[in-house]
């Protein structure tokens, strides 16, 4: 059994040896390597004896991997427990009670066990000088994960049901109740339909607590002695998603495996398979009315005042397990670009009399062109991101707000989800908000500091099963490199989204990638190539591409057509636009479209629909498409000779773009300057002891910096962050360049001093 309390899901997770890379340099998908990693506690030797062990299938994602620790490093396993078998008797007993105490479930009661017993604790120097573990005043520390699992399984049953009786009898404090309950669970001989509903009980208050993990240990061990196998198959399923939601994503699909949920397996389609086949599943699982184990625990009421005419019948306030069901039927439909579906889904919502989240009603009008209709439901969904709500009904709120265009309240939501969802337990749905958090980062001035949090994003998703997930923020790192404007990074980025996207038929990752390279070609002056490929995005279906991801790129659409001389579509594509805009009235959307009708004007009339666009500008948060229409409404005056506004404007767009960190975009002011006879030099980059280090890199070389210092090769720099060996070598010569150094020795040093001072 693998341990309840995994290492956190953050960017320091993965080991730093330099050897790890190595072992790992078989061709694996990059979430099949981050989950080995996870799964063999950062150990190298673990890595490498499971590579091998490993199924076609497991190697590509298709099949979870194993979780058992005698099927993940049985050879590692041996060596350590003879190890633990040459010490001295009353030794390995108080390393077994130490192991039961952390192992798998932490419970820490060790020094209590060890008094109630009145346990003599100078035994354990023999496992000190033999470096297997050491005491300390909190308890006992072991070498590392593996000697602490050896150290239990070394343990005869007899022994292990011993000292889990000790540790029952000393958990007596307020809320030691599940983990008392475990050790009880763990001591028993054989079924026991008393312990069962001990266990079960003890789970829902983890669960309460938050513990999923805790929680989904009782429940197995509850279904292990069981006497009624349908119970241990309920249980099993419960089982299941509490380890979904603590990140466990290999132990949820094993555990689920012996069971039949239409639910669960909708969830592992929709976050790791088929976005489609998710769908239809997680209708199914509706229109049963099962149970969705994956998304337990409440959430504020569902719902809308408004009611569209796709619901006829008369409805009811559903149980939450319903209204997950239909939220996560609604990101397949939104995943896969197919947002006819929420139709449909909307339509089975009425058939079992279920109030459906008022995003996916508002999503079924905007795609029948209700805007009006789409705009209040969406609007009620939106404001519901109040504190400590629902993570998954937050992050519904976030998607609504963006689809209003209100990136504040969108920011705002996905904030909340993440913080709540770390606040109950449910680790799985921190990226998810991430996901939609970095569309809101896009055009708000902080594309450097958004990259390295979607990076981090991305290393948790597919920690944590959820590849699908770790695609769309592929696609968004794709985009911040284009707004960065680091070509051979963005079109790496995009490549590698596209190409997972199309294969699992995701058409918003797809369709974002494709809008990335687009914008790259646009701010690199490249405009009938941007042009070209947002034409192409229009013409994609479901799978391939996505209507919303086409509309929120209609500005740029309309701006490559117009600089390329093609805008007969542009004009079509910008009145749907247009009509939005209005319908939502959000200042951002109209100012865009103000800016797409100046680009569409001639001459003196479009200076006043470009004015118009930044009074609007003013009143919204897209500060880089400010900066960009700042940069348009500059051009247009030199063209009419307006000399000194047209410098004017150019210098605020050129002096917008230097603080963004938007190389493309400063390069196109600086051109236009010139060719108002007003050169600008390009930004100096400071001395090198002007600033400290963390200030002088993008964040892209602060990330390789660092690894770097810690020891990690290009290679396996490369790895960690799915990029070329090639792109980490010029990422490294750039830090070198920036910093003034010519050794990673140096590179130590001065990151060292640097967070120091």
């Amino acid at each position: 059994m693998t341990p309840v309390n995994p290492p956190p899901l953050d960017r320091t997770s993965p080991p730093s040896r330099t050897d790890a890379g190595r072992t790992l340099q078989r061709a694996l998908p990059e979430g099949v390597r981050i989950r080995i990693l996870r799964a063999t506690h950062g150990d190298p030797r673990a890595a490498a004896e499971l590579l091998p062990r490993l199924t076609p299938r497991q190697a590509t994602g298709a099949d979870p991997l194993p979780t058992e620790p005698t099927a993940l490093a049985p050879e590692l396993l041996g060596r350590h427990r003879r190890e633990i078998r040459a010490l001295p008797d009353d030794t390995r007993l108080l390393l077994l009670l130490a192991a039961a105490d952390q192992y798998p479930v932490a419970t820490h009661a060790f020094l209590r066990a060890v008094a109630a017993a009145r346990l003599d604790t100078r035994p354990l120097e023999a496992a000190e000088t033999a470096g297997i573990a050491h005491a300390t005043a909190g308890g006992v520390v072991f070498r590392d994960a593996w000697t602490r699992i050896a150290a239990y399984e070394t343990g005869s049953p007899a022994d292990r049901r011993d000292v889990h009786h000790l540790l029952a009898r000393v958990l007596r404090a307020a809320g030691e109740t599940p983990r008392r309950s475990w050790h009880r669970g763990a001591g028993a001989l054989g079924p026991s339909a008393r312990l069962t509903a001990e266990l079960r009980t003890a789970a829902q208050r983890a669960r309460d607590a938050g513990e999923h993990a805790l929680a989904c240990a009782l429940v197995e061990r509850a279904a292990a002695l069981s006497p009624d196998p349908r119970e241990q198959s309920r249980l099993l399923d419960r089982a299941a998603g509490d380890a979904w939601q603590s990140g466990e994503g290999d132990r949820s699909r094993r555990l689920a495996a012996a069971t039949d949920s239409e639910a669960l397996n909708g969830v592992f389609a929709l976050r790791a398979g088929n976005a489609a086949e998710a769908f239809d599943a997680l209708v199914t699982a509706v229109e049963r009315r099962e149970p969705d184990d994956s998304c337990p625990g409440p959430g504020p009421a569902p719902g809308s005042s408004a009611a569209p005419r796709v619901l006829a019948a008369p409805r009811t306030t559903a149980p939450d397990h319903a209204v997950h069901l239909l939220a996560r039927a609604t990101e397949a439909a939104v995943y896969t670009g197919d947002l006819r579906r929420c139709g449909e889904a909307a339509a089975a919502a009425a058939r079992v009399g279920i109030v459906p989240h008022a995003t996916l009603e508002g999503l079924a009008a905007a795609f029948e062109g209700r805007y009006e209709d789409a705009r209040d439901l969406l609007k009620a969904a939106a404001g519901r991101c109040g504190p400590g709500g629902d993570p998954t009904l937050l992050i519904h709120a976030g998607i609504a707000a963006l689809m209003l265009g209100d990136h504040t309240r969108a920011t705002t939501a996905t904030v909340r989800a993440a913080a709540s969802a770390r606040a109950r337990g449910t680790t799985v749905a921190v990226a998810q908000a991430m996901e939609f958090r970095a569309y809101a980062e896009f055009w708000t001035g902080r594309p450097r500091a958004a990259e390295t949090a979607t990076a981090d994003a991305r290393w948790q998703a597919h920690a944590t099963g959820q590849d699908n997930g770790a695609c769309h923020l592929q696609a968004a790192l794709a985009m911040f490199a284009a707004l960065t404007g680091d070509a051979d990074v963005c079109r790496e980025r995009a490549a590698a989204a596209r190409a997972f996207a199309l294969g699992r038929g995701l058409g918003l990752p797809a369709a974002l990638a494709q809008w990335a390279l687009a914008y790259l070609d646009l701010s690199s002056g490249r405009f009938a190539a941007a042009a070209a490929r947002l034409r192409a995005l229009a013409g994609f279906g479901p799978g391939h591409g996505h209507r919303a991801i086409r509309h929120l790129a209609t500005p740029h659409y309309v701006e490559a057509a117009a600089r390329s001389g093609d805008t007969r579509i542009a004009r079509a594509a910008h009145a749907d636009y247009d009509r939005w805009a209005r319908a939502v009235r959000s200042p951002d959307d109209l100012a865009l479209s103000a800016r797409c009708r100046a680009l569409l004007a001639p001459g003196a009339e479009a200076v006043e629909h470009y004015r118009i666009a930044l009074d609007l500008h003013a009143r919204g948060t897209r500060d880089f498409e400010r900066a960009r229409t700042e940069l348009l409404l500059g051009g247009a005056l030199r063209r009419l000779r307006r000399r000194a506004e047209a410098r004017d404007r150019l210098h605020t767009s050129l002096e917008a773009f230097e603080s963004f960190g938007a190389p493309h975009c400063a390069a196109q002011a600086r051109a236009e300057l010139r060719a108002l006879g007003t050169p600008v030099a390009a930004t100096a980059l400071p001395a090198p002891g002007d600033l400290a280090p963390t200030t002088r890199l993008t964040a892209q070389q602060l990330m390789v910096a660092r690894m770097a210092a810690d020891g990690a090769t290009n290679r396996e720099i490369a790895v960690r962050l799915a990029l070329s060996p090639r792109t980490i070598d010029h990422h490294l010569r750039g830090v070198f360049s920036r910093l003034g150094i010519r050794s990673r020795i140096e590179l130590v040093r001065l990151l060292a001093e640097g967070e120091a001072s």
